[in-house]
């Protein structure tokens, strides 16, 4: 019976509790840079017991990996030094960190270079951007695998690769996006190879026990109802290519961890994802939170309040082994110190979520 407080170990990491802090984009890093205040954001959480942190997303070195301003590069000399201050600020708390590496693909619009995407698609299946030629796919996995290695140069305790909800490596396992007809489109173990192939570069890039994860998702940035898996099985031609590739953990994004994935199962998609691969998983969606992300009409993720639920059936899930990990968002953001006051049965004394907080980096 797993407990929120019990040690876990993937790879060579082992976090001393199951809570980990959820990547969430905060564009705070002028200049692609994370200064100071972005070093002391995650420490503060790493030094109120979060288990492990998994970085905002962070640009990789390609032409058009970025789609917003303000949020940081993992290339340059600036920027790496930023990340190197990260890392040692949240290590001196007692903490845990990865970076998220992320490329948003079809989501760069009004932009030069144009959006890569797989077949020139953008999310609502309009034409937009360009397809990638075997080129480009080569570069872009050669430059995932130069961002992990150093990432582990800079000391980070592994690395995650941002293949969720709508951006480049999901743009290819989504047949909406992918309407390709070489080896990289068509079923879906086809359409996993581009990630595959990313992540098996990534495993030779790093040491062996240099733990990879990699989040995936059913939904898309304004387009709650997508998915890339109608049945388990489909799920599994995904997700299998990823494991065999060098996969450690899968972080499953859900907008609501308790809703079951499939008719038929309780299960939700962290829980599915670990039975179909034996992988460690991690999930999420609205932890500790009354309103789902993205709840109600025009709603538009993080900027909507959100009072304050209970965890008991997110411990008991954990508790039966369907997940390993638990990502917290918000919550987080609203409370620095939530993880010790779970931890301790103390989350009557937190605040609820309101979205002043993403003007800061309290």
């Amino acid at each position: 019976m797993a407990t929120l407080d019990e040690p876990f170990t993937v790879g060579d990491l082992t976090v001393p509790n199951r809570i980990v802090m959820a990547p969430m984009t905060r564009m705070q890093s002028p200049g692609g840079v994370p200064g100071p205040a972005v070093a002391e954001y995650y420490a503060r959480r790493a030094a109120h017991q979060v288990g492990l942190i998994i970085t905002e997303g962070t640009y990789i070195d390609r032409p058009a990996a970025g789609a917003y301003d303000g949020v940081p590069h993992f290339y340059g000399e600036q920027a790496l030094a930023g990340w190197a201050d990260v890392v040692q600020e949240v290590h001196r708390a007692g903490g845990k960190i990865v970076p998220q590496l992320w490329h948003t693909g079809a989501v760069r619009t009004g932009a030069e270079p144009p959006a890569d995407t797989p077949s020139g698609l953008g999310l609502d299946g309009a034409p937009a951007g360009k397809a990638m030629t075997q080129a480009d796919i080569d570069a872009t996995v050669a430059t995932f695998a130069e961002a992990a290695a150093t990432a582990e140069r800079l000391g980070f305790d592994g690395v995650e690769l941002h293949g969720a909800h709508g951006y480049l490596i999901d743009n290819f396992l989504w047949s909406r996006t992918n309407r390709r007809t070489d080896r990289y489109g068509g079923t879906p173990a086809a359409r996993a190879r581009f990630g595959a192939e990313i992540v098996r570069a990534v495993r030779a890039a790093v040491r062996p026990e240099f733990p990879i994860f990699f989040r995936l998702s059913q939904w898309k940035l304004g387009d709650y109802e997508a998915r890339i898996a109608e049945s388990p099985d489909e799920l599994a031609q995904l997700v299998t290519p990823l494991a065999d590739a060098g996969v450690d953990a899968f972080h499953a994004s859900t907008r609501r961890y308790w809703l079951p994935e499939f008719d038929g199962s309780e299960l939700n998609l962290a829980g599915w994802v670990r039975k179909l691969t034996g992988r460690t998983t991690v999930t999420v969606g609205s932890v500790g939170l009354d309103r789902q992300y993205g709840e109600g009409e025009f709603a538009q993720g993080l900027t909507k309040e959100a009072g304050l639920a209970g965890i008991e059936e997110l411990v008991a899930r954990l508790g039966r082994d369907e997940f390993d990990l638990v990502a917290v968002g918000r919550t987080l953001l609203a409370n620095p110190d939530w993880a010790a006051k779970a931890l301790r049965g103390e989350l009557d004394r937190t605040v609820a979520y309101d979205p002043a907080v993403l003007q800061t980096l309290v």
